[in-house]
């Protein structure tokens, strides 16, 4: 036979092989690869835009660190679980704004390590707690909750007052968070141990406390000017909540140009 001469059919061709999505969802390896492909794609889509800017979280006038005061009180709070039942994080709703006060900016968390955000309703929110009770209801609402809020299921801390405040070093506890981006200098570090007493104590010179710390609040917030107690430190954590800026101009500030 000749070299040119067509070979006889055999029969009607196959069709091609189509790649399709059955194709995918069969080849195990294939699948994952495809996969990785792109959730890498959507993690550079989020993540490359960070590098060309300086923070995500545009800052609004008054905010700023937490006093060492007020950050001992904090670290109670957490350590006692208040969180749990307690949010900081008043959502954009009529009825939480109704109820709790203008809603959280992204500002007012830019110094949390770790925030308190949340929607748990336990007990309310208290991201504008500060200032709208007495330190005099506050240590009262602490020791025995139902004394004011007769529905309430909140434990008791009565043992904050009476324990001393022993903070530790707030010099190495505000030195680790400047690390991290909280804005304390070397002088508020330096400082940071007679600051924490100075802001308990009603008699102290604290204008160099308020200088570096804006509207901090000086004065025996637990009703024992004799000594400084775990209760000192939560209520003037409590007190600051939401008191250091002005929300309606500050939303302002977040809004879309």
């Amino acid at each position: 036979m000749d070299a040119r001469t067509p070979r006889p059919s055999s029969g009607p061709e196959a069709p091609p092989k189509r790649f399709t999505h059955r194709t995918i969802e069969r080849n195990v390896t294939l699948l994952a690869v495809l996969s990785f492909v792109v959730v890498a794609i959507g993690g550079i889509v989020e993540i490359a835009p960070l590098f060309w800017i300086d923070t995500t979280v545009e800052k609004v006038e008054g905010m700023r660190p937490y006093t060492p005061l007020e950050q001992a009180g904090r670290n109670i709070y957490i350590r006692e679980g208040c969180y749990t039942c307690h949010s900081q994080m008043i959502r954009p709703f009529r009825d939480e704004a109704e109820r709790y006060g203008h809603y959280s900016l992204a500002a007012e968390s830019m110094y949390d390590h770790p925030f308190q955000w949340g929607s748990k309703r336990t007990g309310p929110d208290l991201a504008r707690v500060g200032n709208r009770y007495s330190d005099e209801w506050h240590v009262q609402h602490l020791k025995n909750p139902r004394s004011v809020t007769p529905e309430s299921i909140m434990p008791g801390y009565s043992f904050l007052s009476e324990r001393k405040l022993d903070a530790g070093d707030m010099r190495a506890h505000l030195k680790a968070l400047s690390r991290v981006g909280v804005p304390y200098d070397e002088a508020a570090i330096a400082a940071a141990n007679d600051d924490l007493l100075a802001q308990a104590t009603p008699d102290a010179d604290a204008a160099s406390l308020v200088a570096r710390y804006p509207k901090a609040q000086v004065r025996d917030f637990d009703g024992q000017p004799d000594r400084v107690t775990e209760m000192d430190a939560l209520v003037a954590y409590l007190q600051m909540l939401g008191t250091l800026i002005d929300f309606e101009a500050a939303a302002a500030q977040e809004q879309p140009r």
